[in-house]
């Protein structure tokens, strides 16, 4: 089985992907369109493409009510039948990666299903920061490899900060 290999580090932000995908699959150059999506860190300046990895588990495949997600055993692929789906969103709750979208023009769900074994936005991408790979050189060791490379300033992080908190003093009226 074949996979998608996502490499944040040599990503440009440029939308290629994006754009073929949503040509590809919807007949429109447009990125709210598409099956992957490049995730901009601006304060940082990196990119980081990302798109449904076709989970051993699948979730979306287990939450669908009415069986709309299904599995392609010899691809890995977890397909999405238009003809059943219902549109009711569950699995776009279930993805822990928020990969399952929802198409209000047709009123069903997308998700990546590898252009049937030729990705379009492996053919798009100029430096190469997508390729289709053997499965097994994928993987999350190599994301955390990939993470750790730039520690984030403590200065940049979401900690909660300090409050100044007014109170009423009933006493003074």
């Amino acid at each position: 089985m074949k996979a998608l290999f996502l490499e944040p580090a040599k990503c440009t932000g440029c939308l290629q992907c994006e754009m073929a995908c949503s040509y590809e699959n919807e007949g429109v150059f447009n990125p709210a369109k598409s099956r992957i999506k490049v995730f901009a860190f601006h304060e940082e300046g990196r990119f980081a493409p990302y798109t449904c990895t076709q989970c051993t588990e699948a979730w979306c495949l287990h939450a669908c009510p009415v069986e709309a997600i299904v599995l392609d055993a010899e691809s890995g692929v977890k397909h999405v039948r238009d003809d059943a789906c219902v549109g009711c969103k569950v699995c776009t709750i279930a993805c822990p990666f928020g990969t399952v979208n929802y198409n209000a023009d047709t009123g069903k769900v997308i998700k990546c299903d590898l252009c049937g074994g030729d990705p379009w936005c492996v053919k798009a991408c100029p430096t190469g920061a997508i390729t289709y790979v053997d499965a097994d050189a994928t993987g999350y060791e190599r994301m955390r490899a990939w993470a750790q490379q730039s520690p984030v300033e403590t200065s940049r992080t979401n900690a909660p900060q300090p409050k100044t908190v007014q109170t009423f003093d009933r006493s003074a009226n």
